[in-house]
């Protein structure tokens, strides 16, 4: 099947697209990215930076999975000689490329295991790990709502779930980028504030919270010890 123009543009997930090199430059660089999210989007690059840096408090032996991984955003938060086990996936085998080149970079190879894995299907067992990071990943999904429940799933006890997303109830301002997105197949059908809400809680987590900033949502969330 053909692809839309902009798709044809920006390429797909799968591919390893513009736009995701974008995204990881913005994060990189907070001098570029801040203005980039501010005034483009309307949003505090300053929360998502915030995120990454909580997993340079994770003691050793502290296992995180990272779905979808993208470039290794989430990788900028470890510390060389942490001792985490960080399991990045994505659906991507370019994108994981690039993760682990930037392991490579940051001195972190060792705590790192790159993954191909489709976010709505983990192959891990309930309550693998101490961390689960979602970072601006959901929006993206076909079915964000089994997505979501799989990321919850495997939260253990005492656990947390970190991540942000694009939502659908944030403004008719955010519509012609949600509809420009959609049209280029890197959003998905995406959801609402409740419906996230929702959706965590009946998998089980508990101190739900949902910060927003423009279109997007950050979570935190954690399953009972």
């Amino acid at each position: 099947m053909r692809l839309p123009v902009v798709g044809q543009l920006v390429g797909r997930w799968e591919t390893d697209p513009l736009w995701a090199r974008f995204y990881d430059l913005t994060v990189e660089h907070p001098r570029l990215g801040d203005p980039v999210w501010r005034w483009g989007m309307g949003s505090d690059l300053s929360l998502l930076l915030a995120a990454v840096r909580s997993l340079g408090a994770l003691p050793a032996g502290s296992r995180v999975l990272d779905v979808p991984c993208g470039g290794g955003v989430g990788l900028r938060g470890l510390r060389p000689g942490q001792g985490v086990d960080y399991v990045a996936a994505d659906v991507s085998p370019a994108m994981l490329r690039r993760t682990t080149g930037l392991a490579e970079r940051l001195g972190v190879t060792d705590q790192l295991t790159t993954r191909v894995t489709d976010a709505a299907d983990l192959p891990d067992p309930d309550g693998s790990y101490d961390v689960v990071l979602s970072l601006m990943g959901l929006h993206c999904f076909d079915d964000p709502r089994t997505a979501a429940a799989e990321l919850a799933r495997v939260v253990a006890p005492g656990g947390r779930l970190i991540g942000s997303t694009l939502v659908t109830d944030s403004g008719l301002r955010h519509e012609p980028g949600r509809r420009v997105g959609r049209a280029a197949g890197l959003l998905g059908p995406m959801c609402s504030r409740l419906e996230l809400h929702s959706w965590l809680r009946a998998a089980g987590l508990t101190r739900i919270t949902l910060r927003s900033s423009g279109p997007v949502v950050h979570v935190r969330a954690t399953r009972a010890a």
